[in-house]
């Protein structure tokens, strides 16, 4: 190893007994175990686990307010936990903010923001379902805007809002879900390797990539991904008032533009944020309402280390990026997942 990449674990390393050396000041100060606020502050502030704070984008009523949410990126619960990486859609951080939004009787609209192509169906669902609760419990509109692409997942979490806007360039819909995965096995007897398994019941490998999947796997698979679809159908057939037949004639993956999907009863109009958020205060009176969006809080001692490591991280060579990539690439394939991803996996 280079002097560079020893230096960037050397960090990583550091970080991590950080954390311990925090954690036991903490216990020294405070053996009852009771919260110190002070210390857990500044303990929380120095890893990055502060609480949300707020960005003005507007002024306005503080009394009315509206929240701009955003979700940008593959809706998947890991795409920010990396020490390495802190970009991208972060889905911890973004069901904080739909928790905020429920605590906070200043509220009084929701533009929700999306740029997403899907993802998993369980993260799709967990954001779904808590609209659903704020939807419930609060009666606070809900708008969305969508971005490029608001397509499988990015739709599921959209159906049930008060307002759909897109652009005319937008690609949406793409209504189902997807499992791929990858047989290798043909490959692995012309190199010379041989998988031993040993399992508990017929079906424990199911998905494996080492031995060809039978019609029996298959049908097990295929059960499991028409249920998830059928469920995915019933989210857009409650959201969009729709009939659960009408809705199965347009949900066979097949991607729309905005003006096809406002055409097919998808989307509820054309224009951009700017159009939707004007709408949104229009619609519900709240003329005068500031807008902000959560935000983390300033640049953390977590996020400087991160950065720096990421720096180290990208100066890899091409040959042991592409070892990795293809190390990953059949690692993921072990676990079949379903998703709503537009695109494939």
């Amino acid at each position: 190893m280079t002097t560079k990449r020893w230096t960037a674990i050397s960090i990583a390393i550091g970080l991590f007994i950080l954390s311990f050396i925090i954690s036991d000041l903490t216990l020294k100060v405070n053996p009852t175990g009771k919260s110190d606020s002070t210390l857990m502050e500044t303990a929380n502030t120095l890893l990055g686990q502060q609480e949300l704070g707020e960005t003005i984008v507007s002024k306005g009523s503080q009394s009315e307010r509206i929240v701009l949410i955003n979700v940008d990126g593959a809706i998947l619960a890991n795409q920010s936990s990396s020490l390495l990486d802190t970009t991208g859609y972060n889905h911890t951080f973004f069901m904080e903010q739909l928790e905020a939004i429920k605590n906070d009787d200043s509220v009084k609209g929701i533009l929700l923001s999306i740029n997403s192509p899907g993802g998993g169906t369980y993260e799709s669902a967990q954001i779904k379902d808590k609209i659903d609760e704020l939807q419930k419990t609060t009666e606070i509109p809900l708008y969305v805007s969508m971005g490029n692409v608001a397509a499988s997942g990015g739709y599921y979490i959209a159906a049930s809002a008060d307002k759909i806007f897109a652009s005319n360039e937008t690609l949406t819909g793409s209504i189902g879900v997807i499992m791929s995965n990858l047989n290798l096995s043909e490959l692995y007897k012309k190199i010379g390797i041989e998988d031993i398994t040993i399992k508990s019941g017929q079906y424990k490998d199911i998905g494996s990539t080492s031995k060809k999947m039978t019609k029996e796997d298959q049908l097990i698979l295929q059960n499991l991904v028409d249920d998830s679809y059928n469920r995915f159908v019933t989210v857009v057939a409650e959201g969009r008032n729709k009939d659960i037949k009408e809705v199965k004639e347009l949900a066979d993956g097949r991607i729309y533009d905005g003006a096809q999907a406002k055409k097919v009863g998808l989307v509820d109009q054309i224009g951009y944020q700017e159009e939707a958020l004007e709408a949104l205060k229009k619609d519900n009176q709240i003329e005068d309402a500031e807008v902000f969006q959560y935000s983390t809080g300033s640049l953390t001692f977590k996020s400087f280390i991160n950065s720096k490591v990421s720096q180290f991280k990208s100066q890899k060579n091409t040959s042991e990026k592409v070892i990795i990539e293809v190390a990953k690439e059949l690692s993921d394939a072990k676990s079949p997942r379903m998703m709503y991803l537009y695109g494939g996996e």
